[in-house]
């Protein structure tokens, strides 16, 4: 057994047979995904859900094949982001995911509640489960890329996630708060632990214009993300504003219709 004070958690690296070494899964025999990225954040509230849908509609639009699995079990969001309502089906390969206006195919808990309201009172090992059953036994068909909305936080799903799905790199979203660099500095540790790329960072809610005089104006205070990406060897960094129809679009599930170009360089970074 693989001494626990020197493990890495990175099985790929490891040829020891401890009780803690997770292959990895693989999609279903009729699923084929090229890249999968997952979104993280350090704490709950900053916006991710919001970001994945972004990024998942910007990759959409450049013609890209696109899914979204929501790995947050028990605060699922990405259906309503996309104004998906109603109970996912089956068929000979799978369960069939949802599919946005846009086409991009969704798989989230709400999507097997009758009642979207109801909490999903479970315990860890049930919660993997599903995040993995979305993973395996979801009909995606072929994708070119994955987004997966993770759950805020270091806990036992990213933990899962990072060792048991062949993620190719995350997106860290953050918000404008002084203890942000912290609360990143947590993250990329964990992503460097597992030996995950990390492919930028997003700070939402960073700055507003104020719609008479233009300017930027910092509600939250003012942090140099950049530095702080620098610091943690993160290229690309990408800011959001507190814009009141981001929140709509986002309420009201028609996420595939915002505009902007805030997160342009970094789309251009994942599908390279």
């Amino acid at each position: 057994m693989a001494d626990k004070e020197n493990c890495t958690h990175d099985c790929s690296t490891c040829n020891e047979k401890c009780s803690s070494r997770i292959e990895k899964y693989k999609p279903n025999e009729h699923s084929h995904i090229k890249k999968v990225y997952a979104v993280v954040s350090g704490k709950g509230g900053v916006g991710k859900s919001m970001v994945t849908s972004m990024l998942s509609t910007l990759t959409r639009r450049e013609g890209y094949n696109v899914g979204v699995l929501d790995a947050d079990i028990t605060g699922p969001s990405m259906g309503k982001e996309f104004g998906l309502t109603g109970l996912a089906q089956g068929c000979d390969y799978g369960i069939i995911p949802m599919e946005t206006t846009g086409g991009i195919k969704v798989v989230s808990m709400n999507m097997f509640l009758k009642n979207p309201t109801d909490p999903v009172v479970w315990r860890g090992s049930m919660i993997n489960g599903a995040v993995q059953q979305f993973f395996t036994d979801v009909y995606w068909g072929d994708l070119d890329y994955m987004y997966i909305d993770m759950p805020p936080g270091t806990g036992d799903i990213p933990l899962t996630v990072y060792q048991s799905l062949p993620i190719d790199g995350i997106i860290i979203v953050t918000s404008p708060q002084d203890l942000v660099a912290m609360i990143v500095e947590k993250a990329v540790k964990m992503a460097k632990l597992m030996n995950v790329q990390i492919i930028g960072i997003v700070q939402n809610m960073s700055y507003f214009i104020c719609p008479n005089c233009k300017e930027k104006h910092y509600i939250f205070g003012k942090n140099d993300i950049e530095k702080i990406a620098k610091d943690n060897g993160i290229k690309i960094t990408a800011e959001l504003p507190i814009d009141g129809e981001l929140t709509k679009l986002s309420d009201s599930g028609q996420m595939e219709g915002f505009k902007g170009d805030y997160l342009d360089e970094l789309i251009k970074e994942l599908t390279k």
